[in-house]
């Protein structure tokens, strides 16, 4: 289980309505191949300090940010590989570092300090942690993934993000995805990753159907809804199915 990984690419973000992407599917679609999680059910639990320190540097910074988090693919069971994972953001490139463990693995790193291996990436990561001394799960964020890939061009990645959701509450991976909507229900978040300029087809479509970049953090969304909203009636998705709230 000491499989590591490290990733250097460009993101940019696109907010789409279902209409829109609908639209730049149709153009693209035939380039693309689902990749190894393909449609998947993506939970990630956000570390910070008790101040929120890291996300509140992020929402403030211009040229540099950083996060600690954990990921599965679904709800987590024990024996389920999850991803530590430690991201960074300098001048718009994007530098992750991420291992693999269980998930009881990850959950006496993060509570009892214990390594599951020894690794240069997990070394990155721990240094990371003692830097913000030790910290601890603040926010759970889930949504229904898209994944895709072009075989021609091995460094481009297309996820669409759909029903993006946020707690924070039940901090566990093992809890399930269910959370408050962060965006509203036909928005499709869709996230280019690419190691350097995207293919002209891409870019080409992009280009037609008038759909332009922008900035967009699910964690520091989700913390700035949280801190603006949190006497109003909210929408809470469990599996795609929403209910308003008081929260």
């Amino acid at each position: 289980m000491d499989a590591t990984f490290i990733f250097k690419r460009i993101e940019k973000k696109y907010l789409l309505t279902e209409r829109q992407f609908e639209n730049l599917f149709r153009k693209i679609g035939g380039f693309l191949r689902p990749d190894e999680y393909g449609r998947s059910t993506v939970l990630s639990l956000y570390l910070d300090t008790p101040d929120y320190r890291l996300i509140r540097s992020s929402i403030e910074a211009v040229d540099y940010k950083e996060k600690l988090r954990v990921r599965s693919y679904g709800t987590a069971s024990p024996d389920s590989t999850v991803f530590f994972e430690l991201k960074k953001k300098y001048e718009g490139v994007v530098y992750k570092r991420r291992a693999s463990m269980t998930y009881t693995q990850a959950q006496k790193y993060l509570f009892e300090g214990i390594r599951p291996f020894d690794s240069q990436i997990l070394s990155e990561i721990d240094w990371a942690m003692k830097l913000y001394r030790q910290p601890k799960p603040k926010m759970m964020i889930a949504c229904e993934r898209e994944a895709w890939f072009d075989e021609e061009h091995p460094d481009l990645r297309l996820t669409f993000d759909r029903n993006i959701r946020y707690r924070q509450t039940q901090l566990d991976l093992a809890k399930g995805s269910a959370g408050f909507a962060l965006l509203p229900q036909d928005t499709v978040l869709l996230e280019i990753k690419t190691a350097g300029a995207m293919p002209l087809w891409l870019a080409n479509a992009l280009d037609e159907e008038k759909i332009l970049p922008g900035s967009f953090s699910k964690y520091g969304a989700a913390y700035t809804r949280f801190l603006n909203t949190r006497k109003q009636p909210m929408t809470i998705i469990q599996g795609g199915v929403s209910n308003v709230v008081n929260f």
